[in-house]
Parts: structure tokens; C-alpha cells; sequence
């Protein structure tokens, strides 16, 4: 039976204003950037169910029992925001679960949790995606900046492994380049496995955390910190693979 992986954002709507001399008209996009993970997993041992960062507001898990059908749970790019203000709470004043400490106790009780960077992961873009000093934050391996953690290299930046484990079987050879990424620091009991080469930060970290476990990747899964040339590699579907393997199994 495969393993069931609820990930939540990796989407957004833009808007744009269109200006023909005189005239002008307004047209509106949706878009996804889990489409590279969701085909690279699609015959995998993980059945992946993907929740859209619109859609997570009222369709989040409000239940501790709701979060514990999954094996584990990915945020990926979205903000804290949208796990904390459910519509009941935003539009009509009234109590509604604090998903943060849900997911807090989720991990805690022996569930899995992994975070993918991006402008709305860790703190994010001007500090809006806000995880820092968050329930979330407490269980992670890394600690969230105080201020706009992203950081761009446009001219490319690579991973270096730090340290032989698990995550890194079967991962072929050099790894391709990334345009950016989210700036953290190791928390005292997370496990620094691979970081920014000449930097110094924190890529790929894992943390044991009560009975559950946590995992941060702090580039992104797709564009365009993460370029096609990384999703093409080989090793882009290993490498989830083994995240995936190293959250879920039990001893």
C-alpha cells in the first residue's frame, strides 16, 4: 500500500493590467510549481495528494485526527497566513483550530513533516511568510531569520554534502545549480547534511523531534530558484524519494 503525502501551496494567482494606447484590460493567471514533483512521484511508493495554496485555507486539516491519515505533510511556499486564518476566523470573528500547533503536535506524536523554500517558506519575502516563532518553527531543524531570509544567485549556487546519510543514496554524481534560496540557521538538535557551498547555510537538514520527524529542503521544487536543468537531473526524483523515505519510516 503507498504511503500517504499531503503537500500544501506551490501556487498563486497573478494579475496583470494590459495598456493598448487608450485602452486596457485586466486578465488574471493561476498558476502551479508542483507540476516536476507530482510527475516525478507519480509512480512512486507515495500516493501524493496536492492541496493548492487557495484551497488550504478551508480545506487544511482542522483535527489532529485529520492530520493523522498522513504519513507525512509537505509546506511548500505558503505562508503561515493562510494555515492561521481560516475564513471563519477572518471573515465572520470566529474561533477556529490554530493549525500551526496542530501541525506542532502532529510531528510530536510521531508524524512527519517537511518544508520546501520558496518566497513564502520559512520567513520568506519581506518577512511575510512569517514561520518564525511559530509551533511549525519549534519542531523544524532550522530557526527562521527575523527579517526577508531570501537570498538570489542569479549566477548559480550548488549544494555540498556535509555528511554521509541516507538521503543521498543513489544520487548520481555532481549536482546541477540553484538560483536561490531561503537563509536559516541550524537549530542545536537538527542534523546539517548538505549546505550552500562557500556559504555556509543550511540546505538540506533533518531533526528527530519527539516521536515524529522534520525535514527542510531550503531551495525550492521548482522554478525558478529550482531551473529545469535540476528538475531534468536524475537525481531531482531520487532525492525526493529518500526525504520521503527517511520522514516516513518507523522503527
Amino acid at each position: 500500500m503507498k504511503k500517504k503525502v499531503l503537500l500544501v501551496g506551490e501556487s498563486w494567482t497573478s494579475t496583470s493590467t494590459h495598456v493598448k494606447g487608450f485602452d486596457q484590460f485586466a486578465t488574471a493567471t493561476w498558476h502551479t510549481g508542483a507540476t516536476d514533483f507530482l510527475a516525478a512521484l507519480a509512480d512512486s511508493s507515495y500516493a501524493i495528494t496536492y492541496m493548492p495554496a487557495h484551497a488550504a485555507a478551508t480545506e487544511f486539516p482542522l483535527t489532529q485526527e485529520e492530520l493523522q491519515a498522513w504519513d507525512a505533510i509537505i509546506l511548500s511556499d505558503i505562508g503561515a497566513n493562510t494555515l492561521l486564518l481560516h475564513p471563519d476566523t477572518w471573515l465572520k470573528s470566529r474561533r477556529t483550530a490554530n493549525r500551526l500547533t496542530l501541525l506542532h503536535d502532529y510531528v510530536a506524536a510521531g508524524g512527519s513533516l517537511m518544508m520546501i523554500g520558496g518566497y513564502y517558506s520559512f520567513q520568506g519575502i519581506n518577512g511575510g511568510a512569517r514561520y518564525r516563532h511559530t509551533a511549525v518553527e519549534k519542531v523544524l531543524p532550522v530557526r527562521c531569520l527575523a527579517w526577508d531570509d531570501r537570498i538570489e544567485t542569479p549566477e548559480g549556487c550548488y549544494a555540498e554534502v556535509t555528511e554521509s546519510h541516507a538521503l543521498f543514496n543513489d544520487i548520481p554524481g555532481e549536482w546541477p545549480w540553484l538560483l536561490g534560496y531561503n537563509e536559516v540557521e541550524m537549530h542545536p538538535e537538527g542534523r546539517l547534511l548538505a549546505t550552500v557551498a562557500g556559504t555556509g547555510h543550511p540546505l538540506l537538514a533533518v531533526r528527530e523531534y519527539q516521536q515524529g520527524r522534520s525535514l527542510v529542503w531550503t531551495s525550492d521544487m521548482s522554478a525558478h530558484w529550482l531551473p529545469e536543468e535540476f528538475a531534468k537531473w536524475p537525481g531531482y526524483r531520487q532525492l525526493w524519494i529518500n526525504c520521503l523515505d527517511w520522514l516516513t519510516e518507523r522503527g
